[in-house]
């Protein structure tokens, strides 16, 4: 009899174990979303609508429209949207790479770009990627303040300098990709 006590204690413990950490693991998740997450969701809303309301992303794409079919200009918009102090206003929801990739889309669709500038001015119009998250993400990391200060530098400068790089990478391996058949 006492050995199956002890087999039933041994796996009562071990169950009740998983539990609670698999409940402790929930309470954390809970209040890291209440904390960081759902605060980050409500200013990525109110950027996005900033956006949408005020017409900037219409604006932006049209200037960047002239821009988009050489890859000097396709540079110069890489670098503008790669500015460290510009993407992390750029980048909430890719609004406005959503509005700038569609229209270029049209001008290429029409002709007006030519097909093999659509690989470059992906790469062209998307440099701020990821740079409004880098704050949140290190702090779901639990990063350190020294960490977030040098670290969040350090991806926006790295980031101006991949995205002009991405711009040529991808003009160079566009070629031949689109025949004049």
């Amino acid at each position: 009899m006492s050995g199956i006590n002890a087999i039933l204690v041994k796996v009562g413990r071990s169950v009740g174990g998983v539990v609670g950490t698999l409940y402790q693991a929930g309470r954390e998740t809970v209040d890291t979303t209440i904390r960081n997450i759902i605060p980050f969701m409500a200013f990525i809303s109110f950027i996005i609508g900033l956006v949408l309301t005020t017409g900037i992303g219409d604006w932006i794409a049209n200037g960047i429209k002239g821009l988009a079919s050489s890859l000097v200009g396709l540079l110069i918009v890489s670098v503008v949207c790669a500015i460290p102090i510009l993407s992390p206003l750029l980048g909430p929801g890719a609004v406005i790479a959503q509005i700038v990739g569609t229209l270029l889309g049209v001008e290429i669709g029409r002709g007006t770009i030519p097909a093999q500038y659509s690989l470059p001015a992906l790469f062209a119009i998307n440099p701020q990627v990821g740079c409004d998250f880098i704050p949140v993400g290190l702090a779901l990391g639990e990063a350190e303040p020294e960490t977030v200060e040098v670290g969040v530098p350090a991806v926006l400068f790295s980031r101006l300098i991949t995205g002009p790089l991405s711009v040529v990478i991808a003009y160079f391996a566009s070629f031949g990709l689109y025949s004049s058949n």
